[in-house]
Parts: C-alpha cells; structure tokens; sequence
C-alpha cells in the first residue's frame, strides 16, 4: 500500500467522522437529514483542520449488529460518504461496525473511496456482539468481483475484544498480512480513546515488514510524538472533537493543533530534533 500515492504523504493523518444514529439502528431519531447535516460539518472541519484521510463510519449505531448491518445503513452511509465526497478532495474511507467488511468494501466501491477498515479480518475475536470470525477469503474474492482496488486496513487484536487464545502480536500481524492480505495494519488500546503501546507499535511495526501500521485509537496531542516514532499513520477521532468528548462534534482548531503537532514529531523522525508540545484549547 503505496500511502504517498494514496494520501500524498508517508504518514498520514486519518479523520474520522462518527455518524450519528442511521435508520433501524436503535438510537436512530427519524431523521436522516440530522445525520447528514452533521456529517458535512464534521467532514468539512477535519478537512479545514488540514487531515490527509477521512474515514466514515456508523459510530453512534452501538448496540452493533455482529457481522451484516441492515440494507437502509448501507444506504444511508453510501450517501452520506457521497455528500462528503462532493464537499471535499481528501481520500476516504469507510468503516461500517461491527464487521460488515461486505458492506464496506460495496460503498468504497461504489462512490470511489480508497480504503475501509475491517475490525477482524482474520482469527476470531470474543466481542460484545459475540463471536466474531474474519472472513478474509469471502472479502478478497468480492473485492475482485467488483473490479474494486479498494485497500483493506485490517485492525490486529481489535479494541473492545479479546482473543479466544492469546497469539503472540508478532504472529497476528504475520498472519493477517500474509493469510488475510491485508494492505495496512491498526493497532489500538483496549478500547474507544486509549492508546496502543509504544513497545506493541514497535513489535507490530518490525512484523509488518514494511506493510504501513497506524496507530487506531487514543491518539492525542500529548502522545502522538511518542507514537509515531514507530507507526505511520494515525487514525483519531475522539481527542478532535469539542472537549474531547466523543459525543461532541468535532472541532476544527483542535484538528489543526493535532495536526501541527502530528508534523512537527514527523519531522523530528527524518531530522532528529525536539518536539514542543501544542496546547489545545478547550
């Protein structure tokens, strides 16, 4: 995965838009336009705030269905990610929880977005939801079947779950690159906010063997200088939005801190120097 092609830069920096309840969903309000009203807002300040990616997914959707959402979430993503392709030139991306990787790769397909993220891609991972198996042969071959060159950012020991064994992380990133074929590899904490491991990022990193790994969650201003120094990328959301709370919308100048701040410790990588901290307002 080529991410100066795709991003036009070797470490980038990922938004994501958490969508508000979409229709059937439990939390669902009645109204569609709500969600895409907010879904443009946020988008448009990621983009402002000077991100490289955006990644859409059904956040707000929680309780998750397990492995296949309902037809009206597809639709309502698929036009949603089309609102926010009109409105922006950045890559995008598409998540669709729990693991519907179907769906995802249909929508990335369908209005042109370059990658999706897949929670279990390979393995089988005890969840909430239940179990949850990956089902990296079915979505190659539909990849395949749609013409789609859509990369697969498959997350490793996914958050909010646990392993039925307890592989090594060494050999969970070998297999999900080499078995699962995926393009990229995430690595996250063990839930929403909280930051993998400089050690873990360094183990997965050497495993990857040059495979890009990103950094999936708990990415903030105060940690993302020691972070990058072994991942290419960040995926963030919760420490953008207004306060960093999660169910605030995101916040346009805090982006642009957590971006400035992201380059200046990418810059130190390729020219050893400090980095200085930037504060984010509240």
């Amino acid at each position: 995965m080529d991410l100066n092609q795709i991003f036009k830069t070797p470490n980038p920096i990922i938004g994501v838009v958490h969508l508000l309840p979409l229709p059937t969903s439990c939390r669902w309000g009645g109204s569609l336009k709500a969600a895409i009203a907010r879904a443009e807002q946020e988008a448009t300040a990621l983009a402002s705030g000077g991100v490289d990616g955006i990644m859409v997914e059904n956040f707000f959707d929680a309780p998750f269905a397990k492995s296949q959402v309902d037809p009206a979430v597809v639709s309502a993503m698929t036009l949603i990610v089309q609102r926010i392709a009109n409105l922006v030139t950045l890559p995008l991306g598409v998540n669709v929880l729990r693991n519907d990787a179907r769906s995802a790769m249909a929508i990335a397909s369908c209005v042109d977005a370059q990658f999706i993220r897949v929670n279990v891609l390979t393995g089988v991972m005890a969840t909430d939801q239940g179990l949850i198996e990956g089902e990296a042969d079915k979505l190659l071959r539909y990849r395949r079947e749609l013409g789609s060159d859509v990369k697969i950012l498959a997350d490793v020991l996914v958050k909010h779950a646990r392993p039925l064994s307890a592989p090594n992380l060494t050999v969970a990133v070998t297999d999900t690159i080499e078995r699962g074929l995926a393009d990229g590899i995430i690595l996250s904490g063990w839930a929403t906010g909280s930051p993998p491991s400089l050690e873990d990022l360094e183990l997965a990193s050497a495993a990857a063997n040059g495979v890009p790994v990103f950094i999936g969650s708990g990415a903030s201003w105060e940690n993302i200088a020691t972070l990058m120094q072994a991942a290419d990328g960040a995926i963030v959301s919760s420490s953008l939005k207004r306060h960093g709370k999660r169910d605030q919308p995101i916040d346009p100048i805090r982006v642009s801190q957590f971006v400035e701040a992201a380059r200046r410790c990418i810059a130190a990588k390729e020219k050893p120097e400090s980095v200085s901290g930037v504060k984010l307002h509240s």
